[in-house]
């Protein structure tokens, strides 16, 4: 699954475009590296977004196409 479609569905960001527009300006890296919004997304792969001043660190631990918004938080792990 691509990384801005992934990030729309786990809800990490509200919109797919938003996602897009990170990933475009550096704001998203997935294993250390700066990645693009088409970068196909793996379990295992951990995923640091920066919203301003906050960072956000989280490990893909499922992938699916549709999922309910009270079982999206199961699709990925918050690392501190």
């Amino acid at each position: 699954m691509r990384l801005d479609k992934y990030l729309k569905v786990s809800r990490l960001i509200k919109r797919r475009t938003i996602a897009n527009e990170a990933c475009d300006n550096d704001r998203i890296t997935v294993n250390g590296k700066p990645a693009k919004a088409s970068y196909q997304v793996k379990i295992g792969d951990v995923i640091e977004i920066t919203f301003g001043q906050r960072t956000l660190k989280v490990e893909v631990m499922e992938i699916s196409e549709h999922v309910l918004k009270n079982d999206a938080a199961g699709l990925y792990r918050e690392i501190s």
